[in-house]
């Protein structure tokens, strides 16, 4: 075997197809396809294949990724929208899909509680955020992570528009989507999404009672005012179930957010019932979808995974 197939052989053992190897009577070149890949993968990769050809001349590269945004959305707070939020992308990734999920809501951000992962700080390699690994295959980024728990967030609109690109635009490595949980309502932090980062579509999260479904409307005007698809409406804290006596209410109504999905002509997702489990869940850091007997978040995701694959 010659020094330079022992040379590619050496290569090709520790980064396989990720490298191409040219090769002249002076230098050996390597360049490495570093797609997709955390910053801590890419130089890990580079620092075997340096171990492998310590002479070589190395070049890494890599493709964007082009990644699905999803935004989460609704005209007004108390909707249950980050805890749909979670429970969709961890049903998403459940599903096949290589999930990241952004809490861009900057005044109350929940998901670190929501994914368990409270008190833990994302770092940053050349000012980029590198994402915080979840128990729930979902990595996150929130600002949650980067305040002291209990401190408020009094921001003006140009820093909550830097603080989203920060967020979005962090080292996702191979994610294809980002499910974006929006605050409430459609101001500065919505309007930099739909300009800046373009979503590929939103869903809608409201109560079925009249004054959130008012609201909701208001939030998927402003989407299409925008171009960007709505995929669908969600209906949250739909009906009751006694965990007594088994008997069932409607304690904010039922149906209201479907019958506006038909009459507004977008698709209905589906209902997430008001249901003790869920809170007691979500508030322990064990989102519902990662259960085994998950049937509310699951079909949710399963026509939001057919909406992306569609598109």
């Amino acid at each position: 075997m010659t020094d330079r197939t022992s040379i590619e052989a050496a290569i090709a053992a520790v980064a396989g197809p990720r490298a191409t190897v040219r090769s002249d009577k002076a230098r050996t070149g390597v360049v490495l396809d570093a797609t997709g890949l955390s910053p801590a993968a890419r130089d890990a990769l580079e620092a075997a294949v340096r171990a492998a050809a310590p002479d070589a001349r190395i070049v890494v590269t890599a493709e964007r990724v082009a990644r699905a945004l999803i935004a989460v959305a609704s005209g007004k707070g108390g909707v249950g929208k980050s805890t749909l939020s979670a429970n969709l992308a961890i049903a998403l990734a459940r599903a096949g899909r290589r999930v990241g999920l952004v809490d861009a809501d900057i005044y109350g951000p929940s998901q670190p509680r929501l994914l368990g992962v409270e008190g833990t700080r994302p770092e940053a390699i050349e000012k980029q955020l590198i994402p915080v690994v979840t128990p729930w295959g979902v990595p996150l980024l929130s600002m949650g992570q980067l305040v002291e728990p209990g401190k408020a967030i009094a921001w003006r609109g140009p820093m909550t528009a830097g603080a989203l690109g920060q967020l979005v635009d962090a080292a996702w490595g191979a994610a294809d989507t980002l499910v974006v949980d929006l605050p409430p309502g459609t101001g500065d932090v919505q309007l930099t999404m739909v300009q800046k980062h373009r979503p590929a579509g939103a869903v809608i999260v409201s109560t079925p009672q009249d004054l959130a479904l008012i609201d909701a409307t208001r939030a998927i005007d402003l989407f299409n005012k925008a171009g960007v698809p709505i995929i669908g409406l969600v209906e949250n804290m739909a009906g009751y179930t006694c965990p007594h006596c088994g008997a069932a209410s409607d304690p904010f109504g039922h149906g209201g957010a479907e019958a506006a999905a038909a009459s507004l002509g977008i698709p209905f997702l589906g209902r997430v019932p008001l249901a003790m489990a869920i809170r007691t869940a979500s508030d322990a850091g064990q989102p519902p979808a990662a259960g085994p007997d998950d049937t509310v978040f699951a079909p949710i995701a399963g026509r939001v995974r057919d909406w992306l694959a569609a598109r």
